[in-house]
């Protein structure tokens, strides 16, 4: 359904110091990295698609984040949640709502949200159930 998802951003050192743990936490790879453009990008496995990239805005305006857009990341688990939750904190995201069931969507919702350094709306949800101990 999707090709790929663009996040407007102001600073590329500081955006690309949060993403790129974040991703990690989720186990998702960075296809490229070009400082001169600036911009960079995050593959699906098997890939090649959908891509999510971040990169200024090529009017070479200020990226804003758009009011009632969030950005939902896909987690296998609800440890891979609180993982990139904590690193999204870590590396200067503002909590929007810390990792937890959410029943009001579907009894297996397990979901955190955040807001990049730019103040863009990001979700990381996983959909199973939880996880069991071996």
């Amino acid at each position: 359904m999707l090709s790929h998802l663009c996040i407007g951003i102001n600073d590329f050192d500081r955006a690309l110091a949060f993403y790129r743990p974040l991703m990690q936490a989720l186990g998702i790879r960075e296809r490229f990295c070009d400082p001169s453009r600036p911009w960079a990008g995050w593959q699906s496995e098997p890939g090649p698609r959908p891509l999510l990239l971040i990169g200024k805005p090529l009017d070479g305006k200020a990226a804003t984040p758009g009011n009632g857009q969030t950005i939902a990341l896909l987690a296998a688990t609800r440890s891979q949640v609180d993982a990139a939750y904590q690193a999204a904190l870590a590396h200067g995201g503002r909590c929007e709502g810390a990792p937890g069931l959410r029943p009001h969507y579907h009894p297996h919702y397990y979901g955190a949200y955040f807001r990049d350094p730019d103040g863009n709306k990001l979700c990381v949800a996983c959909h199973e159930a939880e996880e069991q101990s071996l």
